[in-house]
Parts: C-alpha cells; sequence; structure tokens
C-alpha cells in the first residue's frame, strides 16, 4: 500500500517544530520527519540536487560519500562496477540539468542571467524564474536571491509587454548595492543560478526541474544494489548531458571493450523502451564504433509537463522505469528494490548577514527579521488569516492582548488611551492568492484571483492549497496543507496565462475526502530569506512587513503614557476590496480623528521600472505615502508628518504611487489618510524585497506618530 505524503503541516520556523518532511534545497531549518517516508518523497530528494551542467561536482561528491562502492572518474562521472567478464555492459543516466549562469554584474549590483546550453526546449523555462526565489551556486556555497519582476501594482505602464520572458529579461537581486558588494559576497562572473524550491511530492507524484531524468538516477542507484545478468555491469551517473552527453562519452571511451549501453534519459510525453541503431541520439558513432558497441538501449520514463519547471512524473511510471531497467540487465523485476535517498544538499549562506552585521543596529534587525520570519512564512489568503491572526494575538504585549477586541469578519484591534476621538494605525493581515473557484471530476482545481495577483508569477510553480474554512475562529498558528503545483501552459502565446488552475495529484472524490471545499485558498511555497546584510525577501511582505512594524511598535508602548486614544488595528481581506477595513470603519470611522494605513510604498527602485514616479530608493528610510490612486495626504497633513518624524530624528521619505489601502474606507467618515510605508520591490509577486532598516525605522515613525498630540 502506498504512502501519501501529500498532507502536510505548516509550522513558522520560530516555533522550533518542523513537521514536513521534506528535503529543502538549501533551507536551514529543523528536519523532523513525519511518522512514516513515502517513497515519493524519498524520490523527490534526487529532484532537489544541485548538479547543473558542468557543476555535477555539487551532487557527485556527496553522494560518493553516501553510496558504497562508487567512484568518480576523470570526467566527473560517479561509476559502480558489480560482475566480472563478459559481456560488458553500461547503465547511465545523465546526472546534470539545465540552469543558467550569471554572466553580468551592473554597477548597482545587479546579476544579469544567460542559459547553460540550449534550454530544456519548454517555452517557459527561462520565464518561470521571474518573481522567484533562485539559488547562486557560489564556492563558498549557495546564495539565495530573487529575480526580479514588474512591480504588479503598476499593471498599466506595462500592460504592452506580452511578450514572453527570455533569459535576456532576467535581473537578479542578491541584495547587494554595487558591483564591488557582489564581489564580497563571493558572488563570481559563471556562477550558476537553479530555482530554489524544496524537494516537492505530493500524493504519488514527485515534481521539480528534469523530475524524469533524476528518476531515471534514482532507478541506477536502485538497480544497481541487484544482481545484474552475466558479465559486467558498469552503473553511471554521468555528467554533461546536455552538450550531448559528454561525460557518458569519456567514460565508454575508457571502460572499452563496452558490448551493450542503456540509457535512461529524460522524461517524456509516453513511456520510451527503443532500441538505437549505432547512429542514434546519445553516443556519436565514432565513439560506438571505438568503444565495440553492439546495442544501445534508451529507456524514458512518462511525464507531464516535460521541461517544465515543475516536471512531474507519477511514483507508478518511476517504478515502471526502474522494471524495464532491470528487466535490460537480466536482473528480477518481481520485488523491486527499494529507493535510496538522495544526500541533503548544504543551506544557504543568507544567514551570515546575522553575523556580519553587528552592534545594537545589527541585533535590531535580526529580532524584525525573526519576527518577520515568522509571518511571512504563514498562509493567509483573504478570508483565510485565522494563522497570521494566532501569531497577531500570540505577538501582542500581555497588556494589548488583555484587550485585544476581533469582530465577526476576524478583524484585531486593541484601544489604548482615554475616551475619545481616536488615531487608528492598521495594517492588514491577508495576501494576494488564489481561491478554489471550481473543481473537474479529474481533479483539476480552477483558480480564482484574490487581490491583484501577477498571474505569470505562479503558473509551473509550488502549490500549496490552505485546508481551512476561513472562519474567525480558525485561530491556530498551524494549519493543514496539501501540496500541488499550479499547472503550466505547453504553448503559450502570450506572457499572462488566460487562466490558472493547479494539481493535487488526486482526482474530485479524493480532493473532497481530503478536506478540500470550493472557496479554500491556494498559495505558493514560502520562505523568507535575508539577501545581502539588510535586504529580505519573501512572498507576502505585502502586508506581513506592515504587521510586522505595528507588532514592534505597540511592543514598545507604554499604555500609562497616552493621554489621546489610539488604536492599532489588523485587518482582514484587504486584497481585492479592503472589506475588513470597511467592515472597521462602520463601527470607528465616526470616532477616528485620522487613518494611518501602514502598507507597501511599491518603489520603482528597480531595473524594470522608470523612476519618474514613485521612486523611494530601498535603505533610504521608510515612506510617507503621500498620495495613491484612491487617496491622499493632504499637503497640511504631509507636513505634520514630515514635521513628527523630523522632531523624532527618523530620516523619511515621501512620494506617490500606484494602489490603495485600507485607510480609504475611513475618508468617507472624514478621518484624513496617510500612509506609513516602507519602499518595496515586486510587490505582489511571490518574491517581494525590502530592507530591514526601512522597516525598523517604520516602527520608530509609528511609535512617535502614536505619541504624537493629535
Amino acid at each position: 500500500m502506498k504512502k501519501n505524503s501529500s498532507l502536510r503541516f505548516s509550522k513558522n520556523k520560530l516555533s522550533g517544530v518542523q513537521l514536513v518532511l521534506v528535503w529543502f534545497m538549501g533551507l536551514a531549518t529543523t528536519q523532523t520527519a513525519v511518522a512514516e517516508e513515502s517513497d515519493a518523497a524519498t524520490l523527490a530528494s534526487w529532484v532537489a540536487l544541485s548538479a547543473p551542467t558542468g557543476h555535477e561536482h555539487l551532487a557527485i561528491e556527496p553522494l560518493s560519500r553516501q553510496l558504497e562502492g562508487w567512484s568518480t572518474d576523470r570526467n566527473g562521472n560517479l561509476l559502480k562496477t558489480t560482475g566480472t567478464g563478459d559481456p560488458h555492459r553500461v547503465v547511465a543516466c545523465g546526472l546534470d540539468w539545465n540552469a543558467h549562469a550569471v554572466t553580468q554584474v551592473t554597477d548597482d549590483g545587479y546579476l544579469r542571467l544567460h542559459g547553460i546550453g540550449r534550454g530544456t526546449g519548454h517555452p517557459l523555462w527561462d520565464q518561470a524564474l521571474e518573481a522567484q526565489q533562485v539559488r547562486v551556486l557560489t564556492r563558498n556555497g549557495p546564495l539565495v536571491g530573487v529575480v526580479g519582476i514588474a512591480n504588479g501594482h503598476f499593471a498599466p505602464q506595462h500592460r504592452n509587454e506580452t511578450e514572453v520572458v527570455t533569459a535576456d529579461d532576467l535581473w537578479l537581486d542578491i541584495g547587494a548595492t554595487s558591483a564591488e558588494e557582489v564581489e564580497e559576497m563571493g558572488v563570481q562572473l559563471l556562477d550558476p543560478v537553479v530555482r530554489h524550491i524544496p524537494a516537492w511530492s505530493f500524493a504519488d507524484e514527485i515534481a521539480g526541474p528534469g523530475a524524469g531524468a533524476r528518476a531515471g538516477c534514482a532507478a541506477v542507484v536502485a538497480a544497481a544494489e541487484s544482481p545484474a545478468g552475466p558479465g559486467r555491469t558498469t552503473w553511471i551517473l554521468s555528467t554533461q548531458r546536455v552538450f550531448g552527453w559528454v561525460g557518458l562519452s569519456g567514460a565508454l571511451v575508457k571502460l572499452a571493450p563496452v558490448h551493450e549501453l542503456i540509457v535512461l534519459s529524460p522524461g517524456e510525453a509516453e513511456q520510451r523502451s527503443e532500441i538505437l541503431g549505432v547512429e542514434n541520439e546519445v553516443i556519436q558513432t565514432r565513439v560506438a564504433e571505438f568503444t565495440g558497441l553492439e546495442s544501445v538501449r534508451l529507456l524514458a520514463p512518462k511525464v507531464a509537463d516535460a521541461g517544465a519547471l515543475m516536471e512531474r512524473i507519477e511514483l507508478v511510471n518511476a517504478e515502471a522505469l526502474l522494471r524495464d531497467l532491470l528487466t535490460a540487465v537480466n536482473s528480477s523485476s518481481e520485488n523491486l528494490p527499494g529507493w535510496i535517498a538522495a544526500p541533503i544538499p548544504p543551506s544557504p549562506r543568507n544567514d551570515e548577514a546575522r553575523r556580519l552585521l553587528g552592534g545594537r543596529q545589527g541585533a535590531r534587525l535580526n529580532d524584525v527579521a525573526a519576527l518577520l520570519d515568522r509571518l511571512a512564512e504563514i498562509p493567509g489568503v483573504p478570508g483565510h488569516e485565522g494563522p497570521v491572526r494566532a501569531v497577531v494575538l500570540e505577538e501582542l504585549p500581555d497588556w494589548a492582548r488583555e484587550r485585544a477586541q476581533i469582530d465577526d469578519m476576524g478583524n484585531v484591534w486593541v484601544a489604548v488611551g482615554p475616551e475619545g476621538e481616536s488615531t487608528v494605525f492598521m495594517a492588514h493581515m491577508d495576501e494576494v492568492g488564489w481561491a478554489v473557484e471550481a473543481i473537474d471530476p479529474d481533479g483539476t482545481v480552477h483558480l480564482e484571483g484574490r487581490g491583484g495577483v501577477v498571474a505569470s508569477a505562479w503558473e509551473g510553480q509550488p502549490a500549496r492549497l490552505q485546508l481551512d474554512a476561513g472562519t474567525k475562529a480558525d485561530s491556530a498558528a498551524t494549519v493543514a496543507e496539501l501540496n500541488g503545483v499550479f499547472l503550466t501552459r505547453d504553448a503559450p502565446d502570450a506572457k499572462r496565462p488566460d487562466e490558472v488552475s493547479a494539481w493535487f495529484g488526486m482526482d474530485a472524490a479524493g480532493l473532497d475526502a481530503a478536506g478540500v471545499r470550493i472557496g479554500m485558498g491556494v498559495t505558493g511555497y514560502k520562505e523568507g530569506h535575508r539577501i545581502g546584510q539588510t535586504r529580505y525577501t519573501a512572498r507576502s511582505l505585502d502586508d506581513r512587513a506592515g504587521t510586522t512594524a505595528l507588532l514592534v511598535a505597540i511592543k514598545k508602548l507604554d499604555p500609562d503614557s497616552l493621554d489621546h486614544r489610539v488604536i492599532f488595528a489588523w485587518s482582514v481581506q484587504e486584497e481585492g476590496g479592503l472589506h475588513g477595513a470597511a467592515a472597521l470603519a462602520e463601527s470607528l470611522g465616526a470616532s477616528t480623528r485620522r487613518i494611518y494605513s501602514v502598507d507597501t510604498f511599491v518603489s520603482s527602485d528597480t531595473p524594470l521600472e522608470s523612476p519618474h514616479f514613485a521612486y523611494a530608493p530601498l535603505g533610504a528610510g521608510p515612506v510617507l505615502r503621500s498620495i495613491e490612486s484612491s487617496s491622499m495626504a493632504t499637503p497640511y497633513e504631509l507636513d505634520r508628518n514630515r514635521s513628527i518624524a523630523k522632531k523624532a530624528g527618523i530620516t523619511s521619505q515621501f512620494g506617490l504611487t500606484q494602489g490603495g489601502t485600507d485607510g480609504t474606507r475611513f475618508t468617507v467618515w472624514g478621518a484624513p489618510n496617510a500612509g506609513l510605508s516602507w519602499p518595496g520591490r515586486y510587490s505582489h509577486s511571490p518574491a517581494e524585497v525590502l530592507d530591514l532598516r526601512d522597516l525598523a525605522g517604520l516602527s520608530d515613525l509609528i511609535l512617535a506618530m502614536a505619541l504624537a498630540a493629535p
């Protein structure tokens, strides 16, 4: 009976508990297994290996330490020989997979990329990196960065950008501000770049770059533990497949004579087992003749979305590949050998920033980042903010938790100070994402956007479905989730898909039995990371960063020091309609003197935007969001806010940006709305970026505004 590993539990990493069994691609968290490890999870560990073409040693070296009897040759291949005498057969897979390389470092610290080789052939291979976290595989270890995308709030400025993204459109942000800083971070030209995702499995499927090819390598290692037929068998995990199986050719020349070659090739739309002629797609004719090859057999597993970032292979098809291989080497295929897990890749070096930035400022930024970690990694699309709300309540100081109120929608607020007109500070707890709109009988889940999601940034990526009803009663910080993938187009004719759907490895009946219901939230896999010394990236910084700043401020507030009324509020359902704020305005608006929306200042401080508006550089201080698409701080209010910041010694910026905030729901009640913000890059994408110095300054600004005379 197969073990189903698709049901997982999300727990923030500060809790000290990790309930999800995955091999993280560089994630430095506790690796505690769930009760049973599935074969799918074991196979997925092979997909998580970093082995870009020409850099296979990153996987070969740890594999050679783990696998008994295997050794490397002069071409970097990993080999094992079993049996003796003739005939001599070779069984090989290609361990490497397509990747990108750093080809330019700009003066302002961005990296430009290009593909190594000709790519996978999938039309969205390059686009799948845009707005995603990636790893630069430096000589000192992996370094997480993000590939930029045009700000989601600036859609009107990018409406004519309809072409599918190519490698020439990619800009990699590693948190540096100059070419010199890039060098100090250990990044060099031609360092390989790969997508940063964990080993990904769900139900009985595995997904990720080259999933079919890596299943082939797992099959080679598993089959090498079983006795083959008469003669000698050399098993090879080969290098440089992308350049025409160069590593394998070199090995064959040194191993000659070779009578039979069995090659496990990348996945295809249908399973393949074929005897090839001397002239074939794997080995050049001259090499075949030199080695004395008499037969070449090619085995390829059946996969879905071949060549895509989240190529998928079902466990049954991986087992069929292993069975075909055992038959080809004249071994018994009745009882399949067990799959062997690949080694865990190294953790990224990003946390070095915590050590490099010392002193009081460093300690403070570390504390802010720790709280942001906790909030940013929790799912919470509109209507499903329960886990976020639980952390907000838990993080409040004791006096504030005792006063906290929650309304029927799930908004949270804390009032402090004597009765009277109130100054309200409001951040929102939700994030852009998706909701289950319909489910086909075969299990395809059709999704509806919640908020201004940038659809192209989610297509063909890992997906997680939040199994909660979205009610106020759902106040646990831990929520069950289903792993899956956002489906990808095979023949796109434009950058943005017309619709977005997902797959979780089950038909409609299976999804129903797992508790999936219409309206449930879907988001992607999320990690928070320091990039550079002071930058931070995660999905949902809009508005988990605002939520963090508000919590940091209220923790510093002495409730007995106020001689006027202040309300700290955390709203729900801001994305896509400001619904939570509307409910709060109905109850609080008439007694509100002014409202401060604590939300992103979407900044044009990226190489993908024009700086003619919304230019607020990261690291230059918090922003007084003065004009937005649906509201503004009048000159009087702006002058007042700038004066308060100056008096408190807080360096701030101000400007105009696009988008709207919760505070607009209060303006009809006569309360001026002003935004207190941090400058953010790549808004509404899976890899937003901010500077922790701006966020710490924002919390100081909130506190100064709260203490100021109304």
